[in-house]
């Protein structure tokens, strides 16, 4: 059975609302905002302005987890002050989730390469969850969108070294590539399953750099900007997003994709549905 994913391709807050009425979905209770804060000297990602109206009318609180590498967010104090820096602090509720341990432990026993999921414990505090991804472009993932959020984005410190290790957290930078990548595809599905219905995903086609937002120095976008997308599966969205890129005529698609190719960022995709929380079969509705 195929997903519903909504497009739009003017892209302004306004729109991101729209298609997010569009999905039909009342996110109830406590609602955590997970969006990408942008690291220290990031040209590319999308600031608080451009999310506020879909924040506001959610009422929802931004909620990010500390890095497992070297930058201006991997450390609480250090992350704190870059939220402020970047204005989230300044327009909303932020909560840093891991800002203090102990880590909450999601698990599936039927994951592929890992079965728990280290996340900040704050997540238990939320009743619904809001992902609003900018797609771009990753170094490591081959792209970043609405899985790399529930999975590396929701993790502690301690858990994002988890996943790049496929559950050997020494191997952070080592361990076998597609391993990582279907780890990924395990914690995402832990995250998603863990909210049983009460989340919705947004992923803007905007500044698509071959670079993610986590890059303190990244290139400027490679290609046009394309759209916005809304859907209550991750794996469709995500889906969706890779084929925008490729049916495009852009020049400088083929630099983006070639990104995403040398790291075969779909096998996350592939590795996603295997688990069988989403579908990569969707049927795109243009507003």
């Amino acid at each position: 059975m195929s997903a519903t994913v909504y497009f739009s391709r003017t892209i302004t807050p306004e729109t991101v609302a729209k298609l997010y009425d569009r999905l039909g979905v009342e996110l109830t209770g406590k609602v955590a905002v997970k969006l990408h804060s942008g690291e220290e000297g990031n040209q590319n990602f999308l600031g608080p302005e451009f999310w506020r109206p879909m924040i506001e009318q959610v009422n929802g609180t931004v909620v990010e987890c500390n890095t497992a590498y070297e930058g201006a967010r991997n450390t609480t104090q250090k992350h704190l002050r870059l939220l402020n820096k970047h204005g989230w602090s300044r327009y909303f509720t932020v909560d840093l989730l891991d800002a203090e341990g102990p880590d909450m432990v999601l698990e599936n026993p039927e994951g592929k390469i890992i079965q728990k999921d280290y996340v900040g414990k704050d997540l238990a505090n939320y009743d619904s969850m809001l992902v609003l991804s900018h797609f771009k472009g990753h170094p490591m993932g081959g792209y970043g969108g609405a899985l790399k959020q529930l999975s590396i984005g929701c993790a502690s410190s301690f858990g994002k070294a988890y996943i790049h290790g496929a559950g050997v957290p020494a191997d952070i930078w080592t361990a076998d590539h597609d391993r990582f990548l279907e780890s990924m595809a395990d914690a995402a599905s832990m995250v998603h399953c863990h909210f049983q219905g009460q989340v919705a995903y947004i992923n803007v086609m905007k500044n698509m750099s071959v670079d993610c937002d986590c890059c303190a120095v990244a290139e400027d976008p490679c290609m046009k900007d394309i759209g916005i997308l809304a859907s209550t599966d991750p794996i469709a969205i995500d889906q969706a997003c890779i084929d925008l890129v490729l049916q495009s005529d852009d020049p400088g698609r083929d630099h983006l994709l070639e990104r995403i190719n040398s790291r075969n960022g779909v096998h996350t995709i592939e590795a996603a549905e295997a688990l069988g929380f989403g579908t990569r079969e969707y049927e795109l509705i243009e507003e």
